[in-house]
């Protein structure tokens, strides 16, 4: 009888770690198919810079969605350097994160980096500003606002403002593919008026406060008859707009923007800003970072999403003035 009672105990002993060796390599869990722990997962976002509110407020929501998973986070903060964002991509490599997002510094510059990832067996998710079409195969989606559209409604918008057309200053930023949507939307956007509207002068903002407002001075001083200033997002809009105050043309220069970010807001309650379009930094984290759990637990996903932009109204702005979206 105590031989079979042995046995017996060792038969449930057996079933038990046999059970638990399966729940290890299920997916109802959480877990990986190769029976990695869903506790260990790794994120880290590659960033190409945080000295601005739409990158950070990414970062703040990746880190608060992976915090309420219990996964480990990172963020990596080149601050525009190519070299140093490539330097960056080498290290996330060598860490072997599960799911890495990418903002590239230059679309077109980071293929090296994205190969490093991908050999890593990182999850490569693209997000906000796309990589050129001949890298898409290293990423496995990609999470965007609309840019063109963006572009096109704020177009749209100035056309209306300016049914008999204007003289008009475009700040741009043409090393990164979603800004030269925005301005592709924003010429699409003035339609049949286009060439009503004629471009005096047409710059590289640097996406910045401080080289935008340098240049709108100039421009200004240059063109008294200017009109507008369109800008490919607020703080270059930001920036011709200050050019704008100081030179007394508050009122006389209108001034276009793509964002939506709680300073662009504010410009536009304190009349700063003329109009603005909304980018969705929120909603592409939350996006991104649904994919990525998918494609963690062997699920597809489509090629790309793009999240639609719309007009930000003033009561609008009223009511979320401290938020993006």
């Amino acid at each position: 009888m105590k031989a079979k009672r042995l046995i017996a105990l060792l038969l449930c002993a057996v079933m038990t770690v046999m059970a638990l060796a399966s729940c290890a390599a299920g997916g109802e869990d959480g877990k990986k198919d190769d029976g990695k722990d869903s506790d260990t997962y790794s994120f880290a976002f590659l960033a190409n810079t945080q000295n601005n509110t739409f990158q950070s407020t990414m970062n703040d929501t990746f880190k608060k969605l992976a915090d309420e998973k219990g996964y480990d986070y990172v963020c990596y903060d080149p601050d525009y350097d190519l070299n140093k964002q490539l330097s960056q991509m080498s290290d996330a490599a060598t860490q072997k994160f599960d799911v890495v997002f990418v903002i590239p510094v230059d679309s077109a510059g980071i293929r090296s980096g994205l190969q490093e990832l991908k050999d890593s067996g990182a999850i490569v998710i693209n997000v906000d500003t796309a990589v050129i079409d001949e890298d898409r195969d290293l990423v496995s989606t990609l999470v965007a606002t609309n840019a063109y559209m963006a572009g096109e409604l704020v177009g749209q918008q100035m056309a209306k403002d300016y049914p008999d057309g204007a003289k008009i200053a475009v700040l741009d930023f043409p090393e990164n593919e979603s800004c030269v949507d925005r301005v592709n939307g924003f010429l699409a956007g003035l339609g049949d008026s286009k060439d009503k509207f004629e471009i005096v002068a047409q710059q590289d903002g640097k996406a910045a406060l401080d080289a935008s407002m340098t240049l709108a001075e100039d421009i200004i001083q240059a063109n008294p008859d200017l009109e507008a200033f369109f800008c490919i997002n607020d703080p270059s809009a930001l920036g011709a707009a200050s050019a704008v105050k100081s030179a007394n043309k508050k009122g006389d220069i209108g001034v276009y923007s793509i964002d939506a970010s709680p300073d662009g807001k504010q410009a536009l309650v304190d009349g700063d800003f003329t109009c603005v379009a909304a980018q969705v930094p929120i909603q592409i984290s939350e996006k991104a970072f649904e994919l990525s759990l998918d494609l963690l637990n062997g699920g597809s996903v489509e090629a790309e999403y793009y999240l639609d932009s719309m007009l930000i109204t003033l009561d609008m702005a009223k009511e979320t003035l401290n938020d993006w979206q």
